[in-house]
C-alpha cells in the first residue's frame, strides 16, 4: 500500500493542508504503508520553490517522515511535477496518434459564457465542443493566429466510485459536452492528467485529499479507465471552513504554521489544536503540550466527523 500528501506550493503550508497531511500520514502508517511527498507545481505563475522548501521544512518540524519524495530520495527532481513535463508531453502524443485529443482554440471568454446558465455551479465543468466537431479547414485558418489547448474526446459513459468516507458517487459523462482539458494553451498541463500519471508512474494506491474533488475524481477514473491502470482508493476528507464559511485556503490566507509558530506554539501543541478542533480526538486525550503524531496512529480513521463534508473552526 502507498498513500501521498501532494501539496501546490502557492503559498506557506496552513491548517488546510496539515489536515489533509495528518489524515493521509495516518491512513498510510496504520495500514503499515509508504508514505510518499510529491510537490504539485505545474501551475508555473503561482508556484514557487521557495514555497516548496518551506512546507518540507514545515512537515519535518511537525514531525512527518515519508518513505519517497524530495530530501529522501536521490533523485528529488521526480517528485516535483515541474520537472515531468516530458512525461506527460509523451502521453498527449501518444493519444493524439490515436485521436483521442484535440486541439481547442476556444478563447476563456467564450469558454467563460459557455460555463454560465444554466450550468453554473456545478462542479462538473461543461463544454459545447465546438473544436471538438470543427473541421480541419477551420483549424488551419485559426492555428497560426493562436496556440490551442487540448481536450480529451470523451466517450458518453456512468462513472461511479465508492468514497471510503462519503460514499457512492455517481456521474453520467457526455460526450463532447465534458471534453476535459489536458494542456492549456499556456503550455500548463492540466491537474487531472498529471496527478493520474504520477500517481500511476509512483505506484500510488490510495489518494487522500480535499472534498472539493470528490465529483471531479470522476474524470481521473476515466483516465485510469483509458490507460488500463487499477483506480486507487479514495478518501475526499471534509474541507475546513472558517465561521464566515470560507475554506481554510492560501487564497484567504489563512493562518500559517509558520504564524503559530511565532506565536509560540510547538508542533504537538498545533496538531492536537487541529484534531481537537476538528473532533477527530476528544479533548480530554490532547494535554496542553498537544499530541504527536506517533501518538495519533491508533486513532481511528472510520468517523462519522469523516464523512462529513466541511468541518468549522
Amino acid at each position: 500500500m502507498k498513500g501521498r500528501f501532494a501539496p501546490s506550493p502557492t503559498g506557506r503550508m496552513h491548517l488546510g493542508n496539515l489536515w489533509v497531511a495528518i489524515l493521509s500520514y495516518l491512513s498510510t502508517r496504520r495500514q503499515k504503508g509508504q508514505f510518499v511527498i510529491r510537490i504539485e507545481d505545474i501551475d508555473r505563475q503561482r508556484s514557487k520553490q521557495e514555497f516548496s522548501e518551506l512546507m518540507l521544512d514545515d512537515l519535518e518540524w511537525l514531525g512527518f517522515e515519508w518513505d519517497e519524495g524530495p530530501r529522501v530520495s536521490n533523485n528529488d527532481r521526480q517528485y516535483y511535477q515541474s520537472y515531468r513535463g516530458h512525461y506527460y508531453e509523451s502521453q498527449l502524443n501518444e493519444w493524439s496518434s490515436k485521436d483521442i485529443i484535440y486541439p481547442c482554440y476556444c478563447n476563456r471568454s467564450r469558454l467563460q459564457t459557455i460555463m454560465s446558465a444554466p450550468h453554473f455551479g456545478e462542479l462538473i465543468p461543461i463544454y459545447d465542443g465546438r473544436c471538438r466537431d470543427a473541421g480541419v479547414k477551420i483549424f488551419n485558418e485559426i492555428a497560426h493566429k493562436k496556440v490551442p489547448s487540448y481536450r480529451l474526446k470523451v466517450k458518453s459513459c456512468l462513472i461511479e466510485y465508492i468514497d471510503f468516507w462519503q460514499g457512492l458517487v455517481s456521474v453520467h459523462i457526455e460526450e463532447g459536452l465534458h471534453d476535459f482539458i489536458l494542456k492549456r494553451s499556456d503550455g500548463m498541463y492540466a491537474y487531472h492528467l498529471a496527478s493520474v500519471l504520477d500517481d500511476i508512474a509512483m505506484g500510488i494506491t490510495e489518494v487522500l485529499r480535499g472534498c472539493d474533488l470528490l465529483e471531479p475524481t470522476v474524470f481521473q477514473i476515466y483516465l485510469y479507465q483509458l490507460l488500463g491502470k487499477k483506480v486507487p482508493v479514495y478518501k475526499h476528507a471534509p474541507l475546513l471552513m472558517d465561521t464566515h464559511g470560507h475554506r481554510l485556503s492560501k487564497r484567504q490566507q489563512s493562518i500559517t504554521i509558520q504564524e503559530l509558530r511565532q506565536m509560540g506554539y510547538s508542533s504537538h501543541q498545533i496538531i492536537g489544536l487541529l484534531v481537537e478542533k476538528t473532533k477527530l480526538v476528544d479533548s480530554r486525550y490532547v494535554s496542553s503540550s498537544g499530541i504527536s503524531l506517533d501518538e495519533l496512529l491508533d486513532v481511528s480513521l472510520d468517523q462519522d466527523v469523516l464523512k462529513k463534508s466541511t468541518i468549522i473552526l
